[in-house]
Formats: C-alpha cells, sequence, structure tokens
C-alpha cells in the first residue's frame, strides 16, 4: 500500500532483522515524536509532567510484567 507521507527510508523491508527492529522501537521509547503523537494525552502529560508520565509508565510496566 503506498502511504505518500511515509519517507522510503521508513518502511518495512523484509531484509531489516528482529535486531534492528528492536533497536527503532527502543529509540521511539526514548525519545518520542512529541509533535506527532500517537496518543495525545500521554503526549500532553510528557509534556507538561513529565515525572508523572514517568511514574505511570513505571505503574503500568510493573503491571503488565505482573499480568504474564
Amino acid at each position: 500500500m503506498f502511504n505518500p507521507q511515509e519517507q522510503l527510508s521508513e518502511k518495512w523491508r523484509p531484509i531489516i532483522g528482529v535486531e534492528a527492529v528492536l533497536v527503532s522501537v527502543m529509540s521511539m521509547l526514548d525519545a518520542p515524536n512529541l509533535s506527532s503523537p500517537a496518543n495525545v494525552d500521554a503526549a500532553s502529560e510528557l509534556r507538561t509532567n513529565p515525572e508523572a508520565y514517568k511514574a505511570r509508565i513505571r505503574r503500568l510496566v510493573r503491571a503488565t510484567q505482573e499480568a504474564l
């Protein structure tokens, strides 16, 4: 499917390995794009109150780990 907003360098290719995908995910989590967020509420909280945002993420991670 063609997406005119997606750059060629951003397209997934089958030659990309699992390690490259994980590095990309870690990069997105480490430096989220606040100018075009997927979750507007989370981006707003990160901008206005980063400590509360980090605490919320820690709680969500703990809950997810306990559920596994």
